[in-house]
């Protein structure tokens, strides 16, 4: 870190900063709708954006100022098993040609604003769709923190809010000034601030990489000296383990490891509310379809962003915090008005999804558990003015995890996020595809996986922490080191189609279906009645 602060850089950052900021109020009048006091509107841009504006919002709500520091700085650490981001980004896209057409096509028909919508209009139970918000809301939220923890990286390097040791209100105001800016736009304007500012987001990232990729192994003396100095910094043993850094490929003990681990991201990716958000706003099927076929643009990118964490390991950056070295590499390498540029893309890149992840996390809130068990009779103008809180008080708490919190817990809590949000799967996959799953099976499913992914993660160690010290342990009768949420969905799959026979054979009521076949294959325009989300009823039973 260069003494005192980055002037040049800090100025270009504010001006892209701000330029975001004027974008983000301004976006309130961007296909301004009649009616403005609904969460359609609020909450889901209209459910108007075509096929461009859905592909730049789901990469700027997938691609978060997270992916960018933290995938690089886990190759960084360790090396080539800090890759299975790429490939997990590869698998995704297949799966979610397959259902999310049809999740958007039959909330669309119901006016679904929502997963747990959509698990309680098909199973008709209220349980297991307040099972699903929670989770919903309970993994989103060490996301948003995390996008905060990417702003205060940024703002760390450029030496904006002094040392440890300054007052902790001064070292804190820039990010605090940052959080008041999203939280004001993302109260006025909902899903199309970040809609708008998402363009100029991932502009910003795909010409930082463009050049960095070229620019920075220019400066180290190519790709061989920086592999050949990467390899070696990486054989060297860690005084912590004992064991070597980490490898370029690999080893065989790990592949367990890495297999697993891209395939239940994979599978928990757009299990998130955010991802969900996103999706839904868009105005047709036919946007979907095409979106997944485009979006592995973004694979393209994740994989020439990993590389950042190789070439940080070759320029010899050493950092406490890995979550520094990106944005340590950015500033030690790029003149100082490229380096701004570069901490802009960060930090826009963590104002897009943030906005997006509270927004979805405060319709799960509003829909789900408002609606359905404090007001049910709630009208569209108070379902939206409870969402917009709701989004405040999700930014708050974030910021407060952000600020007295330990930073390796937050990103500790958001891999234990994504092994819970992966826990709803069966529910909301398996019940766009068929109805034979018993509802109460698939809420003891989600039970068992929940209690064995929490305790397994729980019981995992590491040389700096005694618990949640990683997301891989023993796989039970196989032997090999696995992800911990794969081999909790397996649980909880298993658990959920055992219970459905038994509930069957004892007849146990299965609850209303609200849904008929054709309404998840309907797009816009399609006849047939769409209708908004009834309201929680006695009749239907949990």
């Amino acid at each position: 870190m260069k003494n005192g602060v980055n002037g040049v850089a800090l100025g270009v950052f504010v001006f892209f900063f701000l330029a975001v900021t004027v974008m983000g109020f301004l976006a309130a009048r961007w296909r301004k709708a009649d009616n403005e006091h609904s969460l359609d509107e609020w909450g889901l841009g209209g459910r108007s954006f075509g096929t461009w504006v859905t592909w730049f919002l789901l990469g700027g709500d997938l691609y978060t100022a997270y992916t960018f520091v933290a995938v690089p700085a886990a190759i960084y650490a360790a090396g080539a098993a800090g890759f299975f981001a790429v490939p997990y980004t590869v698998l995704v896209y297949p799966i979610i040609f397959l259902f999310l057409p049809r999740l958007w096509s039959v909330s669309h028909r119901h006016g679904y604003v929502t997963t747990s919508d959509f698990v309680r209009g098909r199973f008709g139970s209220r349980a297991l769709a307040l099972a699903v918000a929670l989770t919903g809301i309970l993994a989103t939220m060490p996301y948003i923190a995390l996008q905060l923890v990417g702003i205060q990286a940024v703002l760390d390097v450029m030496g904006v809010g002094g040392g440890e040791s300054t007052n902790w209100f001064v070292k804190d105001l820039p990010l605090l000034i940052a959080f008041g800016v999203l939280a004001a736009y993302t109260y006025s304007s909902g899903l199309r601030a970040p809609a708008l500012i998402a363009f100029v987001k991932d502009a910003l990232i795909y010409i930082v990489i463009a050049v960095a990729i070229i620019y920075i192994p220019i400066k180290l003396g190519g790709f061989d000296d920086v592999f050949a100095k990467a390899g070696h910094a990486l054989s060297q043993v860690s005084p912590a383990t004992g064991k070597p850094r980490g490898a370029l490929v690999p080893p065989h003990a790990g592949q367990w490891t890495y297999a697993t681990l891209a395939l239940g991201s994979a599978l928990a990716l757009f299990m998130y509310p955010h991802s969900i958000t996103a999706t839904l706003s868009s105005r047709s099927r036919d946007v979907i379809r095409r979106n997944t076929t485009i979006l592995p643009l973004y694979s393209l990118m994740l994989g020439l962003l990993a590389l950042l964490g190789v070439m940080a390991i070759a320029a010899g950056v050493k950092v406490q915090n890995g979550q520094l070295a990106i944005p340590q590499l950015f500033e030690n390498m790029f003149p100082d008005w490229f380096a701004g540029v570069a901490f802009a893309a960060i930090g826009i890149g963590a104002l897009v999804p943030a906005a997006i992840m509270s927004i979805a996390a405060a319709n799960l809130f509003t829909r789900n558990i408002y609606k359905e068990f404090l007001k049910p009779d709630a009208t569209p103008a108070q379902e939206t003015k409870v969402s917009k809180i709701v989004s405040l008080l999700v930014k708050v708490g974030a910021l407060v995890f952000v600020l007295t919190m330990d930073k390796t817990v937050a990103i500790n809590f958001q891999l234990l996020g994504g092994i819970w949000i992966l826990q709803t799967f069966p529910a909301l996959v398996g019940g766009l595809f068929t109805r034979w799953f018993h509802r109460w099976a698939l809420l003891a499913g989600w039970a068992v996986g929940m209690a064995y992914g929490t305790l397994a993660a729980y019981g995992v160690a590491s040389p700096t922490q005694s618990h949640f010290g990683g997301s891989a342990k023993e796989i039970p009768g196989i032997g090999e080191v696995g992800y911990i949420g794969l081999t909790a969905f397996v649980l909880n799959l298993v658990t959920a189609v055992v219970l459905t026979f038994v509930l069957k054979a004892v007849k146990a009521p299965e609850g209303v279906d609200e849904t008929r076949p054709e309404d998840y294959v309907a797009d816009a325009g399609d006849p047939g009645v769409e209708v908004e989300l009834p309201p929680a009823t006695a009749g239907v039973s949990s």
